[in-house]
């Protein structure tokens, strides 16, 4: 079969296009032509130009002319021969154009589906199919490609297989093949009263018998245009969009293969129903049941419901007095289930009547009676599944609160660094006789107040750097004495009671002073009339794992630490956010609640646990697990990270609890060692106190690392320092201003650099020496730690000093690789940098 027949060359194409008017062409040529014989007086030139232009036309209206009767002879030669073996054939033949228009079609086909020549093939199944033009495309698509393709449907007339083949990969020929026909009463639906559809998989409607097109007014053609409600479940009531409005059926599926599914449409009356003494074996059941009325009304409630519900008198009552926080009215809900929708969706809601919190499930499904539809709600207790829930929630806030603490800790540490360390430059020289001394006084002590806070958030998240030793209890304990009892006060008593030989622990002696006079305060403030706080230490062995809350504590030995107060008790609604930061039940102004999240960050980070046990208006005990240190397992437990990560209360409260007190909670620290107090006779005793904690805390830490807190500085005046080279690199303008300074004061020439590019291109001069690299750990671009490294490759005696407002252990691992490498964590004093620096060089 010849190519052109079917797809023509495009000029034969423009022929066909420019045949009609090729009439007046040849007639404008001809007058063209006759208008130059005629006239012999007309100047040669423009004779010749009439007979050019005249001749060209009268070529190109006899070449259109001839281009398109041949094509015509051609296409009727097709027809013909299409004719001589498909015109009598007992299937419909179609013979199509790329384009979809029909070229042929056979006697069958012209009086099935009303097939002309000139017409696209998918007008010829309009009538009979939901979206013809799709099919036809896809089978086009796929014959293109293999040279044939066949599928089959269903139409209205029945099961027809529709087949193209490819002809010279230009034109398609078309065979539709009945396979069914619509006297067979098979599975085509059409000769039933039920209402019927199939639909593909995608949502396309395939075919709609009369009873389905009468019910519906017409055809549709997709099924979210007959169902309100989609994806279409088998089985329950659901609305369909009648001619008059919305129509509940019962929906009946059956799948005929993977690509096709038949929906049958049974009247909603036929619920499945009950009688009276059927309705009466309910009370037995072993799941709680209600049956509801019209009005949203409770009929029938077993034992089982009853129980759940609390409520021994609930049938008669409404259900939206029964249950409460579904997030819109009870009614709209049991409205749209009475319509039959989402019937057979679980909701969850707090049962009101019940005094401890009871969430339930509940599910509703439609059945009949006597007195005609009604509901029945299938309930079950979802208490453990929503407490479980919100203890994931607490989680994952309580983890995200500590990565934005830990997050903030940098830039605020470098913002403190600033400000304390321009501080300690104005107080250079001065004394308290200067009248600006006591103002910079006060800047220095808050700023030291912010860097403690900022230690405490650190704690929280568990992203301070601690030093941890090896301690016994009972000595901490007795050195702690004297100030816990000047804590307390005089209506309260502390009482200690230590284990005999009590084991060591390994933890930071500073952080877990901390961590004591926290919880000390807090079982202070609870007994606001005086009482006894006891503190317990004991050793004890765990044969089994403790399961806990969400904690579980491994096997082995541990000591443990009892705060124990007989206060107010903490309140049920107040005891899964006492370890969350900036909680407080103190007024404004009196607390920061960074004492609890505070001891929690250290205890967990130690490799401890901490609990909560409190029963309101008996009191609160807190208890402390810490892994006992064996001496065998020091070379492989050389850090706290060693240490398996610990658990605690996952602030739950016992059983006895009731929302009736609050214990308030107070950082032991805002009292004792921050809150800025100036110097008067009554505050003699605080002041006292604060000169033992802030000597307590600051000895061991500063006997390891040589700083404590940011103190004053304005005891300079000692002599200046050998001087040296140090090559400063500080991303932050302010701390490297402030640095330089305080270096250049004690005698040192510094090179400054705002980044590790910046300060590698300094060191390429050979000539240059350098004592000292001062560097920032985290910088844009180069961290201090890489570019460090690759100075030292040529100048590998230089000593590092790594500054940094994280933790220590987030450059733990490249100091291990950096020769004589020190770090000093932000913020830092003048004395601070410059003794670093100074021991360093010597």
């Amino acid at each position: 079969m010849a190519r052109s027949a079917l797809s023509p060359h495009p000029m034969i194409k423009t022929a066909q296009d420019l045949s009609p008017r090729s009439l007046y062409v040849f007639a404008f040529a001809v007058g063209i032509l006759a208008t130059a014989m005629l006239a012999p007086e007309l100047p040669f030139s423009i004779f010749v130009s009439l007979l050019v232009c005249g001749g060209t036309l009268l070529c190109l209206a006899l070449l259109v002319k001839g281009l398109s009767t041949w094509h015509l002879i051609r296409l009727s030669r097709l027809r013909a021969t299409l004719s001589s073996y498909a015109e009598h054939d007992a299937s419909a033949i179609f013979a199509t154009d790329p384009d979809g228009e029909v070229i042929y079609v056979n006697q069958i086909g012209s009086v099935q589906y009303s097939a002309e020549v000139g017409r696209t093939l998918s007008l010829a199944f309009r009538n009979l199919y939901a979206s013809p033009s799709a099919m036809l495309s896809r089978l086009q698509s796929r014959a293109e490609v293999s040279h044939s393709a066949s599928e089959d449907v269903v139409l209205r007339r029945g099961h027809v297989r529709v087949s193209v083949h490819a002809m010279e990969a230009t034109g398609f020929l078309w065979r539709i093949d009945a396979l069914g026909e619509v006297a067979g009463a098979g599975r085509t639906g059409e000769n039933i009263a039920l209402p019927m559809l199939t639909a593909s998989k995608n949502g396309t409607i395939l075919f709609m018998n009369e009873a389905a097109r009468f019910l519906l007014g017409g055809r549709e053609t997709t099924l979210d245009r007959v169902f309100l409600e989609t994806p279409v479940r088998a089985g329950v009531v659901t609305n369909v969009s009648g001619k008059s409005g919305p129509v509940p059926v019962v929906v009946h599926e059956v799948n005929c293969s993977a690509e096709r599914k038949e929906l049958y449409l049974l009247p909603a009356d036929n619920l499945p129903s009950m009688t009276k003494s059927e309705w009466a074996g309910l009370e037995l059941l072993p799941v709680p049941l209600l049956k509801l009325d019209a009005n949203g009304a409770i009929t029938i409630a077993n034992k089982r419901a009853r129980d759940l519900l609390s409520d021994e008198t609930a049938v008669g009552s409404m259900l939206s007095d029964q249950v409460e926080g579904l997030g819109r009215p009870v009614s709209d809900w049991l409205a749209e289930a009475h319509a039959g929708r989402h019937l057979g969706r679980t909701e969850v809601v707090r049962a009101s009547k019940p005094e401890d919190e009871v969430f339930l499930q509940i599910s509703l499904s439609q059945m009949s009676d006597d007195q005609g539809p009604t509901l029945v709600a299938v309930l079950q207790d979802a208490t453990e599944l929503k407490t479980l829930e919100a203890q994931f929630v607490q989680s994952q806030k309580m983890q995200a609160i500590g990565q934005l603490a830990g997050g903030v800790a940098h830039d605020f540490n470098n913002l403190l660094t600033a400000i304390s360390g321009h501080c300690d430059l104005l107080l250079t020289g001065r004394d308290e006789a200067d009248p600006e001394f006591s103002d910079l006084a006060q800047i220095h002590q808050n700023a030291n107040r912010a860097a403690s806070l900022v230690g405490q958030l650190l704690a929280f998240s568990r992203k301070q750097t601690l030093r941890p030793e090896v301690i016994d209890l009972s000595d901490t304990l007795s050195d702690l004495t004297h100030l816990l009892n000047r804590l307390v006060g005089e209506k309260v008593c502390l009482e200690l009671d230590h284990d005999e030989k009590l084991l060591e622990i390994r933890a930071d002696r500073r952080q877990l002073d901390q961590v004591i006079m926290n919880l000390v305060v807090n079982a202070r403030d609870a007994m606001p009339d005086g009482g006894v706080v006891r503190v317990e230490t004991r050793n004890v062995i765990l044969d089994g794992a403790l399961e806990r809350d969400r904690a579980t504590v491994p096997a082995g030995e541990y000591v443990t630490v009892r705060v124990i107060d007989h206060g107010t008790g903490i309140g049920a609604d107040k005891i899964n956010k006492i370890f969350e930061p900036f909680f407080t039940t103190k007024n404004a102004g009196q607390g920061t609640g960074l004492g609890l999240s505070m001891a929690y960050g250290i205890v967990k980070q130690t490799g401890g646990f901490i609990f909560v046990d409190t029963v309101p208006g008996s009191g609160t005990t807190f208890t402390l697990y810490f892994p006992v240190w064996k001496q065998e397992k020091e070379g492989s437990n050389s850090n706290l990270d060693s240490h398996p990560e610990g658990g605690f209360a996952e602030m739950g409260a016992p059983e006895t609890i009731e929302q009736d007190q609050i214990a308030p909670l107070i950082l032991a620290e805002e009292n004792a060692i921050s809150s800025p107090i100036r110097p008067s006779p009554k505050n003699q005793t605080v002041n006292s106190i604060i000169s033992k904690v802030t000597s307590m805390t600051s000895t061991a830490s500063d006997r390891e690392t040589g700083r404590g807190l940011p103190s004053s500085t304005h005891e300079l005046a000692s002599p200046a320092s050998i001087g040296g080279v140090v090559l400063l690199v500080e991303d932050e303008a302010s701390v490297r201003a402030f640095a330089s300074r305080a270096l250049r004061m004690r005698g040192y020439t510094v090179l400054e650099a705002e980044d590790a590019e910046s300060a590698l291109c300094l060191l390429e001069d050979p000539t240059l020496e350098v004592d000292v690299f001062v560097t920032d750990v985290v910088m844009p671009g180069m961290d201090g730690p890489t570019w460090v490294m690759k100075a030292l490759e040529n100048r590998p005696h230089v000593k590092v000093v790594f500054v940094s407002g994280y933790a220590e252990d987030s450059v733990a691992e490249h100091q291990a690789r950096v020769p004589n490498s020190v770090f000093l964590p932000k913020p830092f004093s003048l004395t601070e940098l410059t003794s670093t620096v100074q021991r360093q060089i010597h």
